[in-house]
């Protein structure tokens, strides 16, 4: 009897076995990325989280956020590295949640690839769910869905949600921030996870620069700085909440400083940020060297050494940095809340030159 010559999904490009293996791969870092409440286990068709344990809220509102790690995702591939990007998903994610105040609860992720390597997938896993522990949530699920004829076989994109959780009359946002509040940054890691269209094309396309060439200024190769993977905040900020008077954060991603800090800067306010409080590091000036890129371009597009703001009362900047510091995250003043007058045009004004 001939074999069969008919159509298969094994034909068509998607290896249901192979799937089956990085499933069973990814088991081991999920269990590492749970919670008290998470019941079940990995392999059902939903992530279960105990509601039950939200009963100590007064008035729980659930928070939630989706983002993805952009095309950060390419560098990754091209060095053949997958276990970093997993930490940018989750910081994209839960430091969105920590904003109004809400502490992550879990999260669940989408991978796509173009064609499941068990291993690879089982990496990308792995870094979601050690970024899921530094971030104090749980990863409950996710899905990972082969696409071939739409992506290249070593192609692949990653998005995740998460959900929090936050008392209601503890909500923080722009309706707290008062004129003579303080903001105070926090220091990035490096470029985080966004901007990478603009510093693939600076680098690469203008420059000519390898992945593999030695950098002195990042003291490191160009690859392992683009790769270095985003902070995540949430502990951080959460612990600034318990420990102190907060009235707003900022997670400051695409759009770049001023234009995400603007988001929680009330009608009738305005803040005052004193470029010259920080240097930032060296992957931004050689990007705008490279490029000739202009510094409102570069502010508009990256996060310029800072990865978080936190607004706070004039008299808790002494206690929010001793807590900041004890966590071990540099941070420091660089600004303050003003009343907006009519010539303020911005909820935001950045003024003077970066330290050197």
């Amino acid at each position: 009897m001939s074999e069969s010559t008919g159509a298969s999904y094994a034909a068509a490009g998607v290896d249901i076995e192979a799937g089956d293996r990085a499933v069973e791969l990814m088991k081991e870092w999920v269990k590492k990325a749970s919670r008290p409440e998470v019941v079940g286990g990995l392999g059902g068709f939903a992530g279960l989280f105990d509601a039950s344990a939200l009963a100590r809220y007064r008035r729980p509102l659930l928070a939630s956020a989706t983002d993805g790690v952009g095309t950060k995702v390419d560098i990754a591939r091209r060095m053949g590295v997958y276990d970093t990007v997993g930490h940018d998903l989750v910081g994209m994610v839960v430091d969105d949640l920590v904003v109004c105040g809400a502490e992550p609860l879990f999260m669940t992720d989408y991978i796509c690839v173009g064609k499941v390597h068990p291993e690879r997938v089982a990496a990308l896993v792995k870094g979601i769910a050690e970024g899921c522990a530094l971030a104090g949530c749980a990863l409950v699920g996710g899905e990972t869905a082969e696409h071939p004829g739409l992506l290249g076989a070593d192609d692949f994109d990653v998005a995740g949600a998460g959900t929090g959780v936050v008392e209601a009359d503890q909500v923080l946002g722009a309706d707290r921030i008062r004129t003579g509040d303080a903001v105070i940054a926090m220091a990035s890691s490096g470029l985080h996870s966004n901007g990478y269209s603009l510093v693939r094309h600076v680098l690469f396309d203008r420059a000519g620069w390898a992945l593999d060439r030695e950098v002195p200024e990042l003291g490191r190769t160009l690859g392992e700085e683009l790769l270095e993977p985003t902070r995540i905040y949430s502990l951080d900020c959460l612990a600034l909440t318990r420990t102190t008077e907060v009235h707003a954060f900022s997670h400051i991603t695409g759009g770049g400083l001023a234009n995400n800090l603007a988001r929680v800067i009330p009608e009738g306010l305005r803040a005052v940020v004193d470029r010259s409080a920080w240097a930032p590091g060296a992957i931004f000036d050689l990007v705008g060297k490279l490029g000739s890129v202009e510094r409102l371009e570069l502010e508009k597009t990256l996060n310029m050494g800072v990865g978080m703001m936190a607004v706070v009362p004039a008299g808790s900047v002494d206690a929010a940095l001793a807590t900041l510091a004890d966590r071990g995250v540099d941070a420091w003043v660089s600004g303050e809340i003003t009343d907006r007058t009519a010539e303020d045009t911005e909820a935001v004004t950045l003024t003077g030159d970066y330290a050197s």
